[in-house]
């Protein structure tokens, strides 16, 4: 029986925008013991990068985080998913989405685009199983669960996970993205952080809807955020403490973390990814 994507996931992935990955670092991430890598920023629906990647690496499994249903067509995606798993069997989980309307000048319907995109990339013969939605809101949540292996929240504190899981039940897959700072320094981690999630998220109702949905205010919205606000979304301190703050995501029904490092521009994140490595999977 040919493995299937879930299988091999593991409890922890690292999301990193695809412009920013190289295959080096893909097999750094490989050797350091991590499950997946999330190609996030829109990858190309052609998923050239994603064969570049599986093909320098050997175990890892690669996921599109996500692929822009405004961007690329459900059948010039559903051809490159079939060259990919004929190639990687196994390896990849196409994740799809519809971004947010501040991008997106066609963005309207956006749930009965979303969900006829699905359709015809499954009856272009992508499984279910390796397919999987940017979901936030209950509506696609339910739609993740019900016609996908399961979804991709993004910039989601681990209350969000928990109402997910209960939306989604027990068997599909959730794996939400969560930003972490190695700072032992709480205002420069802080600093770090917040430069991340309020340009551009904080600008883009799509995020901010769901910030509401979960009891955030408008003062905690507002300008670049409050300390509080920051501080779920993004863990912080050494790489112990951001492991147990990641692991809260396990605990509330995640299947796995994919974990979004920050650094300091043109740091090298590798050293950071073995870290995070050594606490979470000792």
């Amino acid at each position: 029986m040919t493995a299937q994507p879930r299988d091999q996931l593991g409890k922890f992935g690292i999301w990193r925008g695809a412009y920013q990955v190289t295959a080096g670092m893909a097999a750094d991430i490989e050797q350091a013991g991590f499950g997946a890598l999330w190609l996030g920023g829109s990858p190309g629906g052609d998923l050239a990068q994603v064969d570049e990647l599986l093909g320098a690496t050997s175990t890892l499994t690669l996921g599109t985080s996500i692929v822009n249903i405004w961007k690329d067509g459900p059948h010039e995606v559903a051809r490159g998913f079939a060259r990919v798993q004929d190639r990687h069997p196994g390896r990849f989980v196409l994740g799809v989405g519809v971004g947010h309307p501040e991008a997106t000048r066609q963005y309207e319907r956006p749930y009965d685009a979303l969900a006829a995109y699905v359709e015809m990339l499954l009856g272009d013969g992508v499984p279910p199983d390796a397919l999987m939605l940017a979901a936030l809101g209950p509506r696609v949540l339910r739609l993740a669960g019900e016609r996908t292996a399961g979804a991709l929240p993004y910039l989601v504190p681990p209350e969000h996970t928990r109402r997910a899981r209960e939306i989604l039940g027990p068997g599909p897959l959730l794996v939400p993205e969560h930003k972490a700072v190695l700072d032992t320094d709480p205002a420069r981690a802080r600093a770090l952080g917040r430069a991340r999630v309020a340009t551009p998220y904080l600008g883009l109702v799509n995020y901010t809807s769901n910030l509401r949905r979960l009891g955030w205010t408008d003062d905690d919205l507002a300008g670049r955020g409050s300390d509080a606000l920051v501080d779920a979304l993004v863990a912080h301190g050494r790489a112990d403490q951001v492991a147990a703050q990641l692991s809260a995501h396990l605990d509330a029904g995640a299947d796995q973390v994919a974990i979004q490092l920050l650094t300091e521009p043109d740091a090298d994140p590798v050293p950071g990814y073995r870290d995070l490595a050594r606490a979470l999977m000792p």
